[in-house]
């Protein structure tokens, strides 16, 4: 059973959700942010993040790790 996400990780990351999804139906298979905290502040949100980027089958790239 999957496990559920962080509290409050579906609104503090809504924007992140929905940019994965949409870059997911475009074919495209890489997903760029500005900053590391795009995707969490702390581990459980960013395991999160990483999980949806896995599922969805896109990688990352981060611009700016400052």
């Amino acid at each position: 059973m999957p496990k559920p996400p962080p509290i409050g990780y579906v609104v503090k990351f809504e924007g992140f959700i929905r940019m994965c999804e949409e870059v997911q139906q475009t074919g495209l298979q890489q997903v760029a942010v500005a900053h590391p905290s795009v995707i969490g502040d702390n581990y459980d949100e960013v395991i999160e993040s990483l999980s949806r980027l896995a599922k969805a089958g896109l990688s990352l790239s981060v611009a700016n790790s400052e």
